[in-house]
């Protein structure tokens, strides 16, 4: 399974933390050009590369505004050391596009591509990632993906009360 945000901080490393205690084979992504995390003004945000550790930016942030990231209570500080304890950083997809690009044209793969709405807060990423660990579980338990598929995201959906886009991709 692949999980993707705009950073791969907060919703896509939450669902890939449970998705891996679960056992389920799972990588993260981050769909955007750099990581923005919240900075002292919205519209000034605190930006990092791709290629930047969560222990970094923690530590950039610590260094530079110690008392609005311990006394805020934003949380981010929480996130990034709970990220490092997943993988060192973030991961970049169009840099690991490779692994859907390098496969033959003759093959023609489907691959289920499926947004869920999530909120980008602690908690909004929490209830994100059991109800994505739900969908993942469901899906494994599929004896025919391309038949039942639709039918399985409907139950979720209801139960959840949310709807989701999802399109069908052949590689």
């Amino acid at each position: 399974f692949a999980v993707v945000c705009v950073r791969n901080v907060n919703r896509s490393m939450e669902a890939h933390g449970v998705l891996g205690n679960k056992g389920l084979d799972v990588r993260s992504f981050g769909a955007g050009s750099c990581v923005k995390l919240p900075g002292r003004r919205p519209h000034l945000p605190m930006v990092y590369d791709f290629a930047s550790t969560y222990r970094q930016m923690r530590d950039d942030l610590v260094s530079k505004e110690r008392e609005f990231y311990t006394r805020n209570g934003n949380g981010i500080l929480h996130v990034l050391r709970r990220k490092e304890r997943i993988r060192p950083s973030p991961e970049r997809f169009r840099s690991a596009r490779s692994a859907l690009t390098s496969c033959s044209r003759e093959t023609l793969q489907p691959v289920h591509v499926t947004n869920v709405e999530v909120e980008d807060d602690p908690e909004g990423a929490t209830l994100g990632a059991f109800l994505l660990c739900e969908l993942c579980q469901g899906l494994q338990q599929l004896a025919d993906t391309e038949d039942q598929m639709g039918r399985m995201l409907l139950q979720v959906e209801q139960r959840a009360g949310k709807s989701f886009l999802h399109t069908v991709c052949f590689y």
